[in-house]
């Protein structure tokens, strides 16, 4: 009888809402009843409201850009902003075999050059449906511990910063054949992107080269880095042809730290015409010692050059001339990587940003 009554009602489009004996609930029901106790929406509320198929409403959500109509998938966006439905990543990962994370492997996260370029990564990332997962290394020895020592990772992707991972370990540890190299360490198999230092360097000694600089000193950073060792043998290939004599060559580790160590060590009955520092941070350091030692040093004896062209190098406090590359268009690169897996298989693997030189108050 109670069926028959609502079969009868529905039929002249009356709203009956009656609940059967609790005996009577079947697995629907019962599922139905905990979603309008909860109130929350489903998958099948958007495409109904949407007139679509429950599939339809899934390609259209999906943050792999599945095939589905513009038009379809417009109806569904804005039938999920209506309803307030939020896609459940976690349900999301396990039919796509994805779980939209990215992990950054980077040596230290305080690195100046890191910040600048991080945040413009991490939201591009973000605009595409990725979110980052940072993992620091600070070490050789801390990348082996923490590569034997720690769980496998499952993501999409792994863009290596660090100096002390290579692509076979990146793609063993974190289960994907994604691995986007940024620090100068890709194989065949592994994707990259690396700034083109020989354009910045080139400009920025033939600068001092015209102000008739003879002697130049040499800050470099971290010797594991194969970017860093790269960029040296372009400083002194440049420095060779233009005639100036490297008077003196200093390790650090492109911190300003390193910068403030190294300047304390030269020599002031000795000074260079010119010093060449491999990150901005480093050059803040020399600069903040020599003008304490006597005012108007720089550029007036000494002329320095930083390299990562710095945000704070605009700063009045620290006006150093710099080599540095367009983040905006490098983050672009790296994801054009990340999203357009055909670029890959086209042969674009390996992609190059050039560098240039800012000239500032310091040279």
């Amino acid at each position: 009888m109670r069926i028959s009554l609502n079969l009868a009602l529905r039929s002249h489009n009356f709203a009956l809402h009656t609940l059967p004996y609790p005996g009577e609930l079947t697995l629907s029901d019962q599922y139905t009843a905990r979603h309008r106790k909860t109130n929350l929406p489903t998958l099948q509320d958007v495409a109904n409201r949407a007139g679509v198929s429950l599939s339809a409403a899934s390609r259209a959500l999906s943050r792999d850009q599945k095939p589905v109509a513009a038009e379809k998938r417009e109806r569904v966006l804005a039938a999920a902003r209506e309803l307030g439905y939020s896609a459940n990543p976690l349900a999301q990962g396990l039919s796509t075999r994805q779980t939209g994370l990215v992990s950054i492997i980077v040596n230290h996260i305080g690195d100046l050059s890191d910040l600048d370029l991080f945040d413009i990564l991490i939201g591009r990332l973000q605009d595409v449906g990725k979110q980052a997962s940072i993992v620091r290394l600070g070490s050789v020895s801390s990348a082996r511990d923490f590569l034997r020592g720690s769980i496998n990772y499952h993501v999409d992707a792994a863009l290596i910063f660090s100096d002390f991972i290579g692509p076979r370990q990146a793609r063993d540890f974190f289960r994907t054949n994604h691995v986007i190299m940024l620090n100068g360490r890709q194989d065949s198999q592994s994707l990259s992107v690396q700034p083109d230092d020989a354009p910045g360097i080139e400009q920025a000694v033939e600068n001092a080269a015209r102000a008739r600089v003879e002697t130049a000193t040499l800050i470099t950073g971290r010797e594991s880095s194969e970017l860093e060792q790269q960029r040296i043998a372009l400083y002194r290939t440049a420095l060779a042809k233009h005639g100036i004599l490297v008077h003196e060559q200093m390790q650090g580790d492109y911190s300003y730290a390193a910068g403030v160590a190294a300047a304390q060590k030269i020599d002031p009955r000795h000074y260079p015409d010119a010093i060449f520092c491999t990150s901005d941070a480093m050059a803040m350091g020399v600069l903040d010692v020599l003008r304490d030692r006597e005012a108007g040093i720089i550029p007036d004896r000494i002329r320095l050059y930083g390299f990562d062209n710095l945000s704070l190098t605009e700063l009045h406090s620290y006006p150093i001339s710099s080599i540095g590359f367009d983040k905006g268009d490098y983050v672009e690169q790296v994801v054009s990587l990340l999203v357009d897996h055909g670029r890959a298989r086209k042969g674009e693997r390996h992609l190059g940003v050039p560098t240039r030189f800012f000239a500032r108050h310091t040279g």
